[in-house]
């Protein structure tokens, strides 16, 4: 979180040395199927994409970051996630909210967080206390990493936050009904830092996932607690900039075959000094189904970690500066926070996205690596990412297809970090949204609905089909204010796919990548979707992987290339259902819609 001034600049730096190299973009498959799109401000006109219905869903919850006790802690400021989590399999998408913290004199305490139970239609129960997390003394909580770390065909929930995190394991009860039970000591995840994100990905190939937590930094009452951060007005006090703390180093916890897990950060993970760390994410950015790890460091050089071991083994190799991921294209560390990848121009390879703080633009790093060559090319300006200017504080971010046209938006959620910016940029911010023209980006946040047409200060954001129309839903987190659930009412007749894939003895899909196939006329079309760990800002998404079709209705082939090394293809699968894929498994099912019983 700091203060820089912004050179938006056509040519795109890549390699070293200050050489600046003018590069063309080449987006594959970008011959435009509805040639209305080309018209230059058709997309902004229209009905509102999204309807704000949180009232109605029966969800009525808070983060509270404790500010009103008037600390001015930097804690405060990074507020929390969404845990997306089908804890029941039902096939409806639950929803995990972190609640934060506050102070009782000098000890830092937890906010209980809350799990609401999906009754489909947009209604929610909470089942807080059924699932047995009503009486958890929690920590200070952000974030929210979803996986099966124990590969028994039920997700679980790592909760991060101040000096503790919490794993619970989904397991029956004696009533029958699931719970989520803290396991966090037998487990031996003995985490005792400040903890933002978390990723999960299985990095040596058992099929366990292991599991890496970003830090932040030093700060305590007791031990780096600053009284004299002023910025505009010398008279007031405010939430001190991140480089007043040090920042600590982030930790990588093996997964022992799902039971226990052992910290390898000292022998596998340099710099051993860590960031101040944000955002994580666990992606294949070379197509060779090994999980990379991306971190977003806040104010420090961002993080790629190379995963270049064999199998049963971990070896990351921190490639940030080499492959271009590190810095902004001026070589600037950035304020970075949210973070998500897709192949949002075809390519077939995941760019990274990562949103910054004010006087800095997001940043686009476009993927060009091949075999173990890893390099991208920030691209903010030939893809229209640099028209959303310096003027917010970003957070949350994602790609996800609002009408099913067959090419991934991007959404960002904004709000400032400290309680009194000035007044250009504000404290409240709008959020972004930008419609994917064929791989350029322009913004249309005015089509969005009244939420895009008012300040919050948000921060986590989750992409979820929450009512299972094949359409992507919005939920918000935001500091002090209320979860808003934005029910996507796009009215379009574009036709659309999803896949509910399920690994051999339930392993760990990050890693893996799904290749839907359709035609518009003689010209054949392929769209990419990755298994990703993490992302967003402190937030799990949606576990099903959505394809918008646009107007084809006929799928060629669904490939799925499993981090196991194999490849299945599938030829018969019709639109407009999810479908559950299993490895080895020739067969096709429509995927658990939970509306049965509804």
């Amino acid at each position: 979180m700091k203060r820089k001034s912004i050179l938006l600049l056509v040519l795109i730096a890549i390699g070293v040395g200050g050489v600046v190299i003018p590069m063309m973009l080449k987006t594959p498959n970008s011959s435009p199927s509805n040639k209305k799109e080309t018209a230059k401000d058709d997309f902004l006109e229209g009905p509102p994409l999204f309807e704000e219905i949180t009232k109605q869903t029966g969800i009525d919850f808070t983060y509270q970051n404790g500010e009103d006790n008037v600390v001015f802690a930097i804690i405060e400021s990074l507020g929390g996630g969404i845990g997306v989590i089908d804890y029941d399999q039902d096939g409806l998408p639950d929803l995990f909210i972190p609640g934060g913290g506050y102070y009782e004199g000098k000890i830092v305490k937890g906010h209980r967080c809350k799990l609401y139970r999906n009754l489909g239609n947009f209604k929610f129960q909470d089942v807080t206390k059924e699932v047995g997390l009503d009486q958890i003394d929690w920590c200070y909580t952000h974030g929210a990493a979803v996986a099966d770390y124990d590969c028994d065909g039920w997700p679980d929930l790592l909760v991060t936050g101040y000096r503790r995190i919490h794993l619970f394991h989904n397991e029956k009860g004696a009533d029958g009904n699931r719970k989520l039970v803290e396991v966090t000591k037998s487990a031996q995840l003995n985490d005792d830092m400040w903890s933002i994100s978390a990723a999960w990905g299985d990095l040596d190939g058992d099929g366990y996932p292991e599991v890496y937590i970003g830090h932040y930094g030093d700060w305590g009452f007791d031990m780096n607690n600053p009284t004299d951060c002023v910025y505009h007005n010398p008279n007031q006090r405010d939430v001190c900039q991140p480089r007043r703390f040090k920042p600590l180093p982030h930790s990588l916890w093996k997964n022992n075959g799902g039971k226990t897990f052992t910290n390898i950060s000292n022998s596998v993970l340099h710099p051993k000094a860590g960031g101040h760390g944000i955002g994580v994410l666990m992606v294949d950015v070379n197509n060779d189904r090994r999980p990379e790890i991306y971190v977003a460091n806040d104010t420090d050089d961002n993080y790629l970690y190379h995963n270049t071991g064999k199998l049963g083994e971990i070896v990351l190799e921190e490639k940030g500066r080499i492959s271009a991921t590190a810095t902004d294209d001026r070589g600037n560390s950035n304020g970075s926070m949210g973070v998500d990848a897709s192949s949002f121009n075809r390519s077939g390879l995941p760019s990274i996205m990562v949103t910054n703080y004010q006087d800095e633009l997001p940043c686009l790093y476009v993927n060009r690596c091949k075999g173990n060559s890893i390099i991208f090319t920030p691209s903010m300006t030939i893809t229209g990412i640099s028209v959303i200017g310096g003027n917010y504080v970003s957070w949350g971010t994602g790609f996800f297809d609002i009408e099913n046209r067959g090419w991934e938006d991007l959404l960002i959620v904004n709000g400032h970090a400290i309680r009194y910016p000035q007044e250009k940029f504000g404290r409240l911010q709008y959020p972004v949204l930008m419609k994917n023209i064929h791989g350029k980006f322009r913004a249309f946040t005015p089509r969005g609905g009244s939420y895009f047409q008012e300040r919050h200060n948000a921060r986590g954001v989750a992409f979820v089909d929450l009512n299972n129309d094949g359409k992507l839903d919005l939920v918000v987190n935001h500091l002090n204010a209320p979860v808003t659930i934005l029910k996507n009412i796009s009215e379009t007749n574009h036709h659309w796919v999803g896949f509910n894939l399920i690994a051999k003895d339930h392993h760990s899909l990050v890693g893996a990548r799904i290749i839907v196939t359709t035609k518009n006329g003689e010209q054949t079309e392929k769209q990419y979707r990755f298994a990703k760990g993490g992302g967003s800002h402190a937030t799990t998404n949606d576990w099903r992987f959505h394809f918008g079709l646009g107007d084809n209705a006929k799928i060629e082939s669904v490939v799925v290339e499993w981090p196991s090394g194999k490849n299945q293809e599938w030829n018969s699968i019709e639109a407009d259902n999810y479908w559950t894929l299993t490895e080895g498994d020739a067969k096709v099912e429509k995927a658990k819609s939970g509306l049965v019983s509804n």
